[in-house]
């Protein structure tokens, strides 16, 4: 059966209470996020000793961690930005087995130098594919000396941004042992594409089911109204505030059109019990998503 997790920063308390927060909402495991009230974990501060406290508090409280967040913009434009999200994520890749998963995602990132959400042109040339590829392709070296594995996830106005360019970028870096992929189904589906869902849904897994490791919950929804980049207000990083851009809305699981009974019996038959993450949502509404993806979940057997 899929395994019911939650992004932990979605909990601005200190990392005793974050844990417990969440095992107390049935959680049975996280996507940590190096956030924490009482701990300062900004790069230069983060250490070996800080990490494994970090991993025995959620082992402690039967959570294991499925993953561990280091979302950044691979691709920034503005060369010091690109440096210092670049050094950070390196920094978790190498503590990675000490907070506790082997699986370290991020997105790939676009050449806005304004937003990490909205699309640029450079995004679209092979330029700018190669400029990417040859950056996951340094982090998946570097994977591959601390026995972790990279993780990207798509996104339609990042660089890696279809299933077409995400089954490029696997095919030039053939290292499943080192490079993966978090499927968001919602990721890949714009104001064109949603409306053949199915279609769109059936040909991300026919396609990458192969390099799936986890998935995210949330939904997407068309509006008439193109509402430029939209972001809620949550204590979190800005990654954890995004909800949509243009004529796309990404509300939480439940609130919108996404096909979850094809999308979930998809993700069970290609990788059976792994962690499908509930995100894009405001700290009270988390029982509410839990419980409506927990009967999902009972309502197709997976």
């Amino acid at each position: 059966m899929l395994q019911v997790g939650i992004f932990s920063a979605y909990f601005p308390y200190s990392l005793e209470e974050t844990a417990k927060t969440i095992r107390d909402l049935g959680f049975n495991t996280v996507q940590l996020d190096l956030i924490f009230s009482d701990m300062d974990l900004s790069t230069e501060n983060i250490t070996k000793e800080k990490c494994v406290k970090i991993r025995n508090t959620f082992r402690r409280y039967n959570l294991p961690v499925s993953c561990i967040s280091s979302y950044t913009n691979l691709t920034d434009p503005i060369p010091e930005r690109r440096k210092m999200n670049l050094d950070r994520l390196k920094k978790i890749i190498r503590y990675a087995h000490d907070l506790g998963s082997p699986y370290v995602p991020s997105e790939t990132g676009t050449f806005h130098p304004d937003s990490d959400w909205i699309h640029h042109p450079k995004n679209e040339t092979e330029e700018g594919y190669e400029e990417c590829r040859d950056i996951i392709y340094e982090l998946v070296q570097l994977c591959r000396q601390e026995g972790v594995t990279f993780v990207i996830e798509a996104y339609i106005y990042n660089v890696i941004g279809t299933i077409e360019k995400t089954l490029r970028l696997f095919s030039e870096i053939n290292d499943p042992q080192h490079l993966a992929l978090a499927m968001d189904p919602v990721n890949y589906i714009d104001e064109v594409n949603f409306y053949e869902m199915d279609r769109t849904l059936n040909h991300m897994f026919d396609a990458l089911s192969d390099h799936i490791v986890f998935a995210h919950a949330k939904d997407i929804r068309v509006v008439e109204e193109d509402k430029d980049v939209q972001m809620a207000k949550v204590t979190a990083t800005e990654g954890h505030s995004f909800r949509g851009v243009g004529h796309i809305e990404q509300p939480a699981a439940g609130l919108g059109d996404l096909n979850y009974n094809l999308f979930l019996k998809r993700l069970s038959k290609a990788r059976p019990n792994c962690p499908i993450i509930i995100e894009h949502l405001e700290q009270e509404d988390v029982p509410r998503a839990k419980k409506w993806l927990d009967a999902k979940l009972m309502e197709n057997g997976v």
